[in-house]
């Protein structure tokens, strides 16, 4: 039975009945100094109470603050998922034959800034060079073709800068609370089983910017399981590159099984474009409609899973100002195959007539 916090006011009043009762009063004068003592008294209990009440919500993960929370995932050996730095390659242009020295700053028009990893010299009017972003968060991530400025200048070198095509990846903010939560709750109700496929899901989600998995067990045939996940805070896809995959396979092939053969791949995305007739067919609506049904994707999609249309309606539904909407196309369930996911493609909005 969970305990009741009693208010201030029920501490007080109890205090000064049972004080009145031991000295053998009817009650406490309103301004006496027992009335004044009685309150001090309830104060103090109150806080002890606030303190208890506190401690409670430690001792178990489901409502651990921060703090503890991290103590709890240490004992389960479910570290928090530190933040990661942004890198990738950046076109210098400028003279030939002016060298980009390793330390240079750049800067984004937001004022994110990124240093050369690596020097490099300016040969037909350009040089790729390394950068990495000077602080770990996924912000620092962007996309291809965004351009630079040199923070101080070099003689020879142009003022702009360019980020290559690939982009600047890999930047992701330190792991937040609930996210760990999730994890630790799952490593505590998945204990090790010799490998089992929610062994493979715990392991996979250990990995930087990983935040769903999924293990197959049979991929390819006895003996083996398929490992797929994806990255949902990417900045241009949530399908991991190959140099994701391949980190994830070495990380599970140490905590594999000796007799198990494991295959990690990345799903294949069934894109999901939905055309949706709406009322009141607005800016923010749609951005509304969108999110929710980004939210139900990753909520109920996997590989081989269906998407089905009463879930994209409750989505269109549930999604803030929507008051009425007709679903056109998909025009049936969505059956994704065994390396595919649903992923949410551009969607068609139309208004009613």
């Amino acid at each position: 039975m969970p305990f009741n916090r009693p208010t201030l006011g029920e501490i007080q009043a109890r205090t000064e009945a049972d004080l009145a009762s031991r000295l053998g009063l009817s009650g406490l004068l309103p301004r006496s100094v027992l009335r004044a003592l009685a309150n001090a008294q309830a104060g103090l209990s109150h806080g002890e109470h606030g303190h208890l009440a506190a401690l409670a919500l430690e001792v178990v993960p489901t409502t651990a603050s921060s703090e503890i929370l991290d103590q709890w995932s240490g004992v389960w050996g479910v570290p928090r998922k530190a933040a990661t730095f942004a890198a990738g390659l950046v076109t210098f242009t400028g003279s030939d034959g002016t060298a980009v020295p390793q330390g240079l700053q750049v800067r984004r028009a937001d004022g994110q800034s990124y240093t050369t990893t690596a020097s490099g010299v300016i040969a037909a009017g350009t040089a790729d060079v390394a950068v990495q972003a000077d602080l770990a968060l996924a912000l620092a991530n962007s996309a291809a073709a965004l351009e630079l400025v040199l923070v101080s200048a070099v003689s020879g070198l142009d003022s702009a800068a360019t980020v290559e095509a690939a982009g600047l990846i890999g930047g992701g903010d330190q792991e937040d609370d609930e996210a760990l939560r999730a994890r630790l709750l799952q490593r505590i109700q998945s204990s090790f089983q010799g490998g089992s496929a929610s062994n493979y899901v715990t392991w996979t989600l250990e990995i930087s910017e990983v935040t769903r998995a999924w293990a197959i067990p049979n991929h390819n045939g006895a003996g083996t399981v398929g490992v797929t996940f994806v990255l949902d805070d990417h900045l241009t896809s949530i399908i991991p590159d190959a140099s994701k995959v391949l980190e994830v396979d070495a990380y599970l092939e140490a905590r594999r099984p000796v007799t198990a053969q494991v295959d990690t791949f990345a799903p294949a995305e069934l894109v999901l474009a939905p055309t949706i007739t709406i009322a009141p067919n607005t800016a923010s609506v749609q951005a509304a409609v969108t999110a929710s049904l980004e939210e139900m994707l990753k909520r109920n999609t996997a590989p081989g899973g269906t998407i089905y249309l009463s879930q994209i309606s409750e989505a269109i539904s549930n999604a803030d100002g929507e008051s009425n909407h007709v679903l056109v196309l998909p025009a049936a369930d969505e059956v994704a195959a065994g390396n595919e996911i649903h992923t949410l493609g551009a969607i068609t909005f139309q208004s009613f007539p």
